[in-house]
């Protein structure tokens, strides 16, 4: 079993996230979990949002208070306390929170995958070329 205390809780900037979205991680390999996925806590004070964005890996949102505004590209739903959605890899999608008061949500995500050793070596190669060229 793996406990993380609230103040235990690292904070983290997520990307195209605007400054008012404050994060946090409850269960991350930073804090000592080695669960396949990570748990992040963000609040989102009024007119807060992330933008138009869209990951290769799945997602769960879940409004644990207040409401926030999540839009794909098929619509957009209102959430409220207790209410989730799963989002696709590669679906796009924009978080507001378009009421007077701070939303605070629960998001689930894996992490990516490990690159194989063969992409560590095409990688390592590609940087020794770069580096070799640039000494030219």
């Amino acid at each position: 079993m793996k406990v993380t205390r609230l103040h235990e809780a690292i904070a983290y900037s997520p990307a195209r996230h605007s400054a008012t979205v404050h994060s946090m991680y409850l269960q991350h390999r930073s804090t000592g979990s080695d669960a396949p996925y990570w748990v992040g806590c963000s609040y989102y004070l009024p007119g807060a949002e992330a933008e138009w964005d869209a990951t290769p890996l799945p997602k769960v949102y879940v409004v644990l208070d207040g409401a926030l505004t999540v839009a794909t590209d098929d619509g957009e739903e209102t959430l409220g306390p207790l209410d989730s959605v799963s989002l696709a890899p590669n679906e796009r999608r924009q978080v507001r929170n378009e009421a007077n008061r701070v939303a605070t949500m629960l998001v689930v995500m894996p992490y990516p995958p490990e690159p194989t050793t063969a992409q560590k070596a095409q990688t390592a190669s590609e940087n020794s070329e770069m580096t070799e060229g640039e000494g030219r």
